[in-house]
């Protein structure tokens, strides 16, 4: 079977490269991916492949049927978004939408989906049970799209057992994968503050109240917040990425806006620190003489892979590539929505690699010079069809 799936993902390489080009080149934000997704039920279509349109608007389900289908049924997933980043390179195939890339690698899942079902269609006769296959809008933007394509069924009628899903990795080399069975990725929340002052002239501040100095002060505290107050063996990570005042040299501003992320790996804590780090900002504005909003929106609970399913994926993609080619990944403090998924059914998230020992792959995620080494491809759409048959056989 593995030679029957390597010759395949060989043969169906060139076209999709091409199918990961013309992605490439048409990306749409989140949730507004309708070119997209049109492409994508072409591609179906010409395989012959039966899905159901209109999840979230712009998500797909496909299934793909072997012998005795209600016998089991796993899903695959890729995410189909891009990101508003306006692309640098001298690609044929650059983005032609002005200010949005694929600089996340979705391109690269949707493509590696499409070749996985390639690749399982011409092998359904060889399998038994039914394989899910989920093209999903939105995992750029909060609530996620897979909370969505959840609470609108997509994982119902019929329902799966299990999940599989991948993530371009830049760290490692093409042809080269990384799995961690148990906890891998974090949750993240986006906290929006806004400290209310009173403004005016820079030379006199005892008529004003500084919302800078109560921004800074509450910026600092924060920080002791969660380095007091997180246990010691959960890792957390508080950062701030965004600062507006819109005062000048001699001008003391009304408000000040800030943003940041927090992120951590126990749900109990997460709620726990919310409720320290918004009381400490609001105590602080206060007895400054200002005021603050302390706007927390939780986003994706943590990401955990399935010990059972990832260990004998591991096994797997060992057979499949060699052991060499499959690594320990490190605990992540980046979050997926994939997470949505691990967190009510089992599964396994996996890192593919996409890097050369070329400079000119260097950039990584969400940089606007972001490449990949598209032999990438073979492995991606390869593998994960060997780790689904692996699955439905189990």
């Amino acid at each position: 079977m593995i030679d029957k799936i390597k010759a395949l993902a060989a043969q169906f390489k060139s076209d999709i490269i091409e199918v990961r080009r013309h992605i490439h080149a048409h990306p749409e934000l989140s949730f507004e991916e309708y070119e997209t997704s049109e492409y994508i039920k072409q591609q179906l279509s010409a395989m012959g492949i039966p899905y159901k349109d209109g999840y979230v608007k712009t998500g797909i389900v496909a299934h793909i049927e072997g012998k005795n289908p209600d016998s089991k049924t796993i899903a695959l997933r890729a995410d189909i978004d891009a990101l508003p980043i306006k692309e640098d390179s001298s690609l044929d195939f650059c983005s032609k939408n002005d200010g949005v890339m694929h600089a996340c690698g979705h391109d690269v899942h949707t493509a590696s989906l499409l070749g996985a079902a390639k690749i399982l269609n011409e092998l359904k006769d060889n399998f038994e049970g039914r394989v899910k296959l989920i093209f999903q809008p939105g995992e750029e933007r909060l609530p996620g799209g897979a909370s969505l394509m959840i609470k609108e069924g997509a994982l119902e009628n019929p329902s799966a057992s299990k999940i599989i899903g991948q993530h371009v990795y830049p760290d490692l080399p093409a042809g080269k994968v990384g799995f961690r069975p148990g906890m891998y990725m974090a949750s993240a929340d986006e906290i929006y503050v806004t400290v209310k002052g009173k403004g005016g002239h820079a030379a006199l501040p005892h008529k004003c109240i500084d919302p800078i100095l109560i921004a800074s002060n509450i910026i600092v505290s924060l920080q002791q917040v969660i380095s007091r107050n997180a246990k010691p063996d959960i890792p957390a990570v508080l950062s701030f990425g965004n600062i507006q005042g819109h005062g000048a040299t001699n001008i003391i501003p009304d408000e000040v806006k800030i943003q940041g992320t927090f992120r951590t790996m126990n749900e109990d804590m997460r709620f726990d620190l919310h409720a320290k780090m918004k009381k400490m900002a609001e105590s602080i504005a206060e007895g400054m003489g200002g005021s603050c909003d302390f706007d927390i929106r939780v986003g994706y609970p943590f990401l955990v892979n399935d010990e059972s399913i990832t260990e004998r994926s591991i096994l797997a993609a060992k057979d499949y590539l060699g052991e060499d080619n499959v690594v320990p990944l490190d605990l992540r403090m980046t979050a997926e929505d994939f997470a949505y998924y691990s967190q009510i059914m089992p599964g396994c998230f996996y890192r593919l690699g996409v890097n050369t020992d070329n400079m000119e792959y260097e950039y990584g995620l969400h940089n606007s010079k972001f490449l990949v080494n598209e032999n990438a491809l073979e492995t991606g759409m390869g593998l994960m069809a060997y780790l689904t048959l692996q699955e439905l056989a189990h």
